[in-house]
Parts: structure tokens; sequence; C-alpha cells
């Protein structure tokens, strides 16, 4: 099985986590994508998604799923029922990576706002640390040097991402070498940096279920 075909069937196993009738969070990138497409055979049974990213919006409106701004959504709904996206990779207590595609501001605001976070990765994602994959942190442009220094002196090496900016209109700062023991005291202490809006370790809004594709099936990790 490649490790495309591994993404579409961990993709059609989280649609077992959507709940008729309801406003389903919907995360940004490759397998968040073969989420989307299965989504679209059920979109009849859903009231309708909020988007994490303006390419996961443009994609859902492509299959003709109702996309709500999640301050709407939440005029009708206490949470989401559900936020489903994948992840750079994940340790054995859930907390994650993301930010690959530069989305991880506004991912960590829709899984914030969601009942339950089903992230949805191939077996390739599973580390025992964080780090093996570059730390993104959204910053402000004017903060740059500040929190390039920051990251330097944490023992990592950082990089400004060439030529991208988020739908936020700010730059992300990549950050190599990391060996994150401890993901929610990094995560509290990057966010605490001025200028910085938000990085990508996820771990208050870490994954309630993993769902990992293998070569042999999905494994569920709860």
């Amino acid at each position: 099985m490649t490790q495309d075909e591994m993404k579409e069937e961990v993709a059609k196993s989280a649609l077992t986590y959507v709940v008729e009738g309801s406003i389903v969070g919907v995360g940004t990138g490759s397998t968040a994508n073969k989420f989307i497409d299965a989504l679209a055979t059920i979109k009849d049974t859903i009231k309708g998604t909020v988007a994490s990213s303006e390419a996961t919006a443009e994609r859902l409106r492509g299959h003709g799923i109702p996309v709500f701004e999640l301050n709407d959504a939440l005029t009708q709904v206490k949470k989401l029922s559900v936020y489903i996206d994948g992840a750079d990779e994940f340790d054995p207590q859930k907390n994650l990576t993301k930010g690959g595609g530069g989305a991880l501001t506004r991912e960590k605001i829709v899984a914030a706002g969601s009942e339950k976070f089903i992230c949805i990765v191939d077996e390739s994602k599973q580390v025992e640390f964080l780090g093996a994959f570059p730390l993104p942190i959204e910053v402000i442009p004017m903060a740059e040097a500040l929190v390039m220094s920051i990251a330097n002196n944490l023992g990592g090496n950082a990089q400004v991402r060439d030529g991208f900016t988020t739908d936020n209109g700010n730059i992300i700062i990549d950050v190599t070498g990391l060996t994150i023991k401890d993901a929610r005291k990094l995560e509290d202490d990057l966010n605490e940096v001025p200028g910085v809006v938000t990085n990508g370790i996820f771990s208050h809004q870490g994954a309630d279920i993993v769902l990992m594709a293998t070569p042999n099936g999905v494994v569920t990790i709860d």
C-alpha cells in the first residue's frame, strides 16, 4: 500500500466520527484534502463545515459543501462537533507538530472550538519526541529578528520560510534541530514571546484520538 493509499484509507475511516446534522471543523494539508474528498460522499448528512484555511474552504466549496466562518458557526452551536485534520508528527501523548502547510493558527483556533479533535496520519508521522519535523512559528513580521534569536538560543536552527505569507498576513519561522521532551512547556514559552501569533506545537489542543494508517489497516490510538 502506497503512502497516498494509506492517506485515503485513514481519511475514509474518519467519517465514522462525523456527527449527522452537525458542523464539522476541517483541517489543511494533503491528508485533510483526502478527508474533504471523502466527506463529499456524505455531504448531505451534515449542516456544513468550518475551514482552517482559504485553500481548505476552496476545496470544500468545490465539492458543494457549505462553509461557515467560525464566529457564525458558534452562534448556532456551543462547539463544533469534531475537528478532523492531519499532523506533521505526533508523540505517545498525542501531542502534535502542525503547520507544515502554514495554517497552524487557524488550525489551532478551529481545534479549540471543537468538542473533539480526530487526527488522521500515516505511520511515518509517529515519533518518540516532537522535533524531527521543523517546528513552525507564525510571527508578526516586525518580530522576525527577535523570534529568530530566541529560537536559536533554544538550540534550534531558525529560518524564515522563503516566499510564504500566512492567510493572516504573517511570516513563518521554521525551527529545526529540536528534541521536544516537554511539549506543553515549550508551546507556552514560545507563545509568550512578543510577536509570536502561535507555534506549531499542539499540546493544549492535542489530539483526542489519532487514526494512524499502516499497510495492514488503520490503527486507533486513544
